[in-house]
């Protein structure tokens, strides 16, 4: 019998691959190759059906220089030539051969992932996801003794609002109701005006909620979309992917990276008399990568511009150490509601003192869009079905934190404060150093945790780059790389007034690496200077 079995099953295996190869054009062929079934005997001599020349030109175009061609440098060799493979190379190196390079680690200073470089999460936040994703601790005996009494009692609180009780199942395209309920709190005690929970769209960070807008206002090319330059790069490559066009507006490095309403209505014009329709102004505050905070003032100039111009108006929060008043609360305070201004307000948990990147936690509230524009809003939600819960949790948590009384109170507020005076240390170090060397100058950081630094290049090192076919300063950070083991991401992948040269430096490396920065940027910056001085 088992024979017998065998027999038809090899009988069945072999009709099927003669079905296969009589059929083999029809299923493998592909309309973005010429070859038929017959050259695919020959595969190591037939073109790829797939190249960059005919995959969506909207993604060539698209580009990403916080992990961009530097980056590369200094990580690994197996990939092809660009800034994240090359510091992938540099690393390995390290790690392989210790003493062949002139530095025994790499410091990364390229992107705002504080946990990478061993900053703490918050004790409080952990200790309720902790709780949420295992509940079946919250009913033993020993869990009194580990966690706080509040972290248990949000525990309990949150597990009761998710369907199931399960931080493994979906929930409802905007995020669970209950979290929402909690941010929306938050906001309003931030602000001092009501939030509807029903505005709040909860979203795998930031990064997601602002395609989803993109998708939502570009319809073509000749939609634009106003950004800042220097801008975070996740704009220019959003607006890219959806097929927009970025419409730039020139922040004031003179007066510490202000944002300027007669270049707003420059660059609005300009753009008008080209045919393109500016649907959205995008304004990054605190600022990144420039690190600015923008004075009440300037904002109420900037909302009175956009009612003016009928325009929708996104503002991104990263940080929450410098005293901060949303465009929301702005707007509501000169006056106007929901009727007058479409507004959409992004937030993340992963910069700020919290510094939870890889949890993909963040949302987006939307107000001042008509009921049937928010139902295509949701419908797009709806297509990635939900974000993650532990995302959702900490945005909640991020949003509503231990309070005066609580057991983690002071505990939380002691871990909170110590991280933002130690930014603010490193950041006010790291600003003196750049403004010591010669042919720098540096802008205050006055939020986030970046600094951008404008270095005037020499003439020499400018032909020199032009001979290396890269950007004077992208050519500025390879050499501080390859020299010092330092990464940062040159200013041209950020944007900058034509004829200016900067990189942008975080301030997220620990407490006791700055000094070796320190040393090691200021010997390369004289030796650079010297070897192509004019």
């Amino acid at each position: 019998m088992r024979k017998f079995v065998f027999q038809r099953s090899k009988n069945l295996v072999n009709s099927f691959q003669r079905s296969l190869s009589s059929s083999q054009s029809r299923f493998y062929s592909s309309p973005l190759s010429s070859s038929s079934s017959s050259s695919m005997a020959s595969s190591n001599n037939r073109t790829p059906s797939v190249t960059v020349d005919n995959i969506n030109p909207k993604v060539v175009k698209c580009e990403y220089a916080v992990r961009g061609e530097i980056v590369t440098q200094a990580q690994c060799h197996t990939l092809p030539y660009d800034w994240y493979t090359e510091k992938q190379r540099l690393q390995q190196e390290l790690k392989e051969k210790p003493g062949s390079h002139p530095f025994d680690e790499i410091l990364y200073c390229n992107i705002g992932n504080p946990q990478s470089l061993g900053q703490q999460p918050i004790t409080f936040f952990r200790e309720v996801l902790a709780l949420c994703d295992h509940p079946v601790i919250l009913d033993k005996s020993e869990t009194q003794g580990l966690f706080s009494t509040d972290a248990i009692g949000r525990a309990w609180q949150i597990l009761d609002q998710i369907p199931g009780g399960a931080t493994g199942a979906y929930s409802h395209s905007q995020g669970i109701k209950g979290l929402r309920d909690a941010i929306a709190s938050g906001i309003a005690a931030r602000d001092g005006y009501p939030a509807d929970p029903n505005d709040i769209f909860l979203t795998d960070g930031a990064s997601p909620a602002v395609h989803m807008m993109m998708q939502l206002l570009i319809r073509s090319e000749k939609d634009g979309i106003f950004c800042p330059i220097p801008q975070y790069p996740l704009y220019s490559a959003s607006i890219a992917l959806h097929g927009g066009t970025l419409v730039p507006y020139y922040l004031n490095e003179t007066t510490g990276w202000g944002m300027e309403v007669s270049e707003l209505k420059k660059q609005l014009e300009a753009a008008q008399s080209k045919g393109i329709t500016v649907r959205a102004l995008v304004v990054i505050n605190p600022g990144n990568p420039t690190g600015q905070v923008l004075a009440e003032e300037n904002q109420r100039e900037i909302v009175e511009f956009c009612k003016r111009e009928n325009l929708v108006y996104q503002e991104n929060i990263y940080v929450a150490e410098k005293k901060f008043h949303s465009f929301k609360k702005i707007a509501r305070s000169m006056g106007y509601g929901e009727e007058d201004i479409a507004l959409v307000s992004f937030q993340s948990v992963s910069k700020g003192y919290y510094g939870e990147c890889g949890k993909r936690g963040g949302y987006m509230e939307v107000t001042g869009f008509s009921a049937a524009v928010r139902e295509q809003i949701y419908k797009v939600a709806s297509v990635n079905l939900c974000s993650n819960i532990s995302g959702q949790i900490l945005a909640s948590l991020v949003m509503n934190p231990p309070k005066v009384g609580d057991e983690s109170y002071e505990s939380y507020q002691a871990e909170k404060d110590g991280i933002l005076s130690s930014l603010a240390r490193r950041a006010k170090t790291l600003e003196d150093a750049l403004n010591s060397l010669e042919g720098v100058t540096c802008n205050k950081a006055e939020g986030a945790m970046y600094l951008f630094p404008r270095i005037h290049l020499p003439g020499k090192a400018i032909e020199a780059a032009e001979a290396a076919k890269t950007a004077p300063d992208a050519f500025y950070a390879r050499r501080l790389l390859e020299a010092t083991g330092i990464v940062v991401v040159p200013g041209s992948g950020f944007g900058q007034v034509p004829g200016t040269w900067h990189f942008r430096c975080t301030i997220l490396p620990q407490e006791d690496k700055i000094p070796a920065i320190v040393t090691r940027l200021t010997a390369f910056h004289q030796a650079f200077i010297a070897e192509f001085r004019d």
